[in-house]
């Protein structure tokens, strides 16, 4: 290969996937002086209509990504890390995790109501049983009367429902909504106390061959490490739930500064029924971890106690 050919970077096709892809493609850009094309690539999970909880859950959206990249079809790929599942291929490693966009959900809801402003008997859609759970405990602890109903699609499809009148209100990610220039018809940002995001949420996951020691080191110039630290706690405290319970997991790692020094990180995470009437949520607060294997230890602490204090009783949404 010439220095010059361009490195092909594997994308999903649907709006938000191509706008994160071509965020990542300007960096790498700028970090590699090479020209980067996107290869833009149908996963089985853009094309099926059924619910995300019925057809797999994560991983319907990589596989045909990883799938490419194992080919040599694409260079490197970017997922959003909250679709990866917990397992990495050997063959494959992810080169770099960059700073991590915001992790909250919000609400898209009419009449540019807060989620606390919802009319009685508000229906609320969300394809996701950890949003439902959530949403149903607090609405439950707090007075609220919501039903949540499950729905899928794009960003357009979500907020056409509410904008429809079909539906009150539907929950996004903010981060996939900021980069997609859409954050303004966000009317509540939904409080981490309230509902704990997805392990991974809101940030990206640059995935390459294993034997490509050149782009690992070119790709790891983009890489954050708290981030990576972050995410890293979160999705092993979701590995060590997902062998023990079916429930939703929410989790949320995030660094405790005092001033400008960062002095601790805080793992939170929770595991509950989808009408929300059980919910188990605990946190533990430890050293910022140094090493993938110090930050893999924090969540699977933290997903041991989960699991004695009765997260393996729950029963959710068996996403399989």
């Amino acid at each position: 290969m010439s220095e010059q050919s361009p490195l092909r970077l594997g994308t999903r096709r649907s709006k938000l996937a191509m706008a994160q892809s071509g965020q990542v493609a300007d960096a790498v850009r700028q970090v590699t002086g090479r020209p980067v094309e996107l290869v833009e690539i149908t996963t089985y999970g853009d094309t099926s209509r059924e619910h995300l909880a019925q057809i797999g859950g994560t991983g319907v959206f990589v596989t045909a990504l990883r799938d490419a990249l194992l080919r040599g079809e694409v260079d490197f790929a970017v997922h959003s890390l909250k679709d990866l599942p917990t397992a990495q291929p050997e063959e494959l490693v992810l080169a770099a995790v960059p700073v991590r966009e915001d992790p909250r959900d919000v609400i898209v809801a009419r009449d540019a109501l807060k989620f606390t402003d919802l009319p009685r008997g508000a229906r609320v859609g969300t394809g996701s049983p950890r949003r439902m759970a959530q949403l149903n405990a607090y609405a439950r602890g707090h007075g609220l009367d919501i039903e949540t109903v499950p729905i899928r699609g794009n960003i357009d499809t979500r907020v056409g429902y509410v904008r429809s009148g079909e539906l009150d209100a539907v929950v996004l990610a903010a981060a996939g909504l900021n980069r997609i220039g859409r954050i303004d018809e966000v009317t509540d940002f939904l409080s981490v106390d309230t509902v704990l995001p997805a392990p991974g949420q809101g940030a990206l996951a640059i995935e390459c061959a294993a034997d490509n020691a050149d782009l690992i080191a070119a790709l790891a110039e983009l890489d954050d490490p708290f981030t990576r630290a972050a995410v890293t706690a979160e999705r092993s405290l979701l590995a060590a739930l997902e062998a023990g319970c079916s429930a939703p997991v929410g989790a949320l790692a995030d660094l405790l500064a005092d001033g400008q020094v960062v002095k601790e990180m805080r793992l939170r995470g929770v595991v509950g029924t989808p009408d929300g009437r059980t919910l188990v949520q605990l946190s533990t607060t430890g050293p910022v971890p140094e090493t993938h294997d110090q930050a893999m230890a924090l969540g699977r602490e933290l997903a041991a106690e989960m699991l004695t204090k009765g997260a393996a009783g729950l029963m959710g949404e068996r996403a399989h």
